[in-house]
């Protein structure tokens, strides 16, 4: 049973607009899972979203789930990953049964390829042989002379992610309002007593910060934009590709519908919209040097997104400066990894649960 959310924030004083429990600025893919946690648990719940749901970094992902082969160091970022990686099966299984739809989750393994002239001169036995991992996944360059093999990292297709998380949330009767730009956040007497918006005020015993990269425009927090862009390829049958690829460079996402999706660029460019000639051609040269055989497949899509960046590429969780106010945010490129234990331990916060002693690595006041 969720906690009146109202006993553990301070009282706030009725005004026009629209009350809730719990108020979630932003409907990416860590936003909408938080909506939907916090709405399984019993509170009414309002969530505010500038543009559409899942339409900024949820929605230009690749869906990658892959802590270890992006080899984050040990440490809290990467404890934070495996335990969310762990609850994917049943979050996902959860969210399919609430919305009718499928997530396109796939646990196929991640192969992270290594080049000749890249190859340390000491690795760990448990690497894959050039022979082993061409056997693995033939059609690898013949530069590849190594790798690592990931088999419980995969996938899930972040846009079908999307639609379940809206689906389940709409079924859930989480108020959704898109289209409206949430101000800057203003402090009264130590809390928020309301936001305000282009569509007028609104308000809710507390409020949950989940806007991505724009979320440094509404709190003074170091969360900075770093452009990704992507493009997808269509074989002309069946592809041979059997699991994600990881590569130095570059990684390739194959879809179960026969698409491949290629990314990503990293670029410090701040807002600037657009693919661009450049980023293209160095997504394109580096994944045709890993797996030749693309060079055949038609070019489908290209698109961009906006990553929120922390100094520390970690994210910002918990607790704010504003006693109502939660922060989920600065998730960089893990978003739709970290979007289970994200939700989850949120959602705690809120109900006055005992914090996790793992969310004191993701302190706003780290910085």
């Amino acid at each position: 049973m969720f906690l009146p959310v109202k006993s553990a924030w301070a009282i706030v004083i009725p005004l026009a607009g629209s009350i809730a429990d719990v108020m979630i600025i932003g409907g990416g893919i860590p936003g909408l899972a938080t909506a939907v946690e916090c709405a399984l648990r019993g509170a009414q719940v309002t969530l505010l979203e500038r543009t559409q749901c899942a339409r900024a970094a949820s929605w230009a992902a690749a869906g990658m789930l892959a802590p270890q082969a992006e080899g984050l160091p040990p440490g809290p970022l990467l404890d934070l990953a495996l335990r969310s990686l762990n609850l994917y099966p049943l979050w996902v299984t959860k969210l399919e049964s609430l919305s009718g739809l499928d997530a396109g989750y796939w646990p196929c393994g991640i192969l992270a390829p290594v080049f000749a002239d890249h190859l340390p001169h000491q690795h760990p036995p448990s690497w894959l042989s050039a022979a082993a991992i061409q056997q693995l996944q033939p059609g690898l360059s013949p530069q590849v002379a190594a790798g690592q093999w990931f088999p419980a990292e995969g996938q899930v297709d972040n846009r079908l992610l999307s639609a379940v998380l809206l689906a389940a949330a709409q079924q859930l009767k989480v108020r959704i309002h898109e289209g409206v730009e949430v101000q800057p956040l203003r402090l009264e007497q130590g809390q928020i007593r309301r936001l305000q918006t282009t569509a007028g005020e609104f308000q809710a015993g507390c409020y949950v910060l989940a806007a991505g990269a724009w979320s440094g425009g509404l709190l003074d927090l170091p969360i900075t934009p770093r452009k990704g862009q992507m493009l997808a390829l269509q074989a002309p049958e069946a592809p041979a590709l059997r699991q994600v690829l990881f590569g130095e460079q570059v990684y390739l996402v194959p879809r179960r519908d026969g698409r491949i999706l290629v990314g990503a660029t990293n670029e410090a460019v701040g807002f600037t919209p657009g693919n661009t000639a450049s980023g293209i051609q160095s997504l394109l040269a580096a994944a045709l040097k890993l797996w030749p055989s693309l060079a055949e497949q038609t070019i489908l899509e290209l698109w961009w997104g906006f990553r929120p960046t922390t100094p520390d590429q970690a994210p910002i969780l918990g607790q704010s400066p504003y006693r109502n106010l939660v922060l989920a945010t600065g998730h960089y490129r893990n978003g739709i990894l970290l979007a289970p234990i994200t939700a989850q331990l949120i959602a705690d916060w809120i109900q006055g649960q005992t914090p996790e002693p793992l969310l004191s690595a993701f302190r706003w006041d780290r910085f």
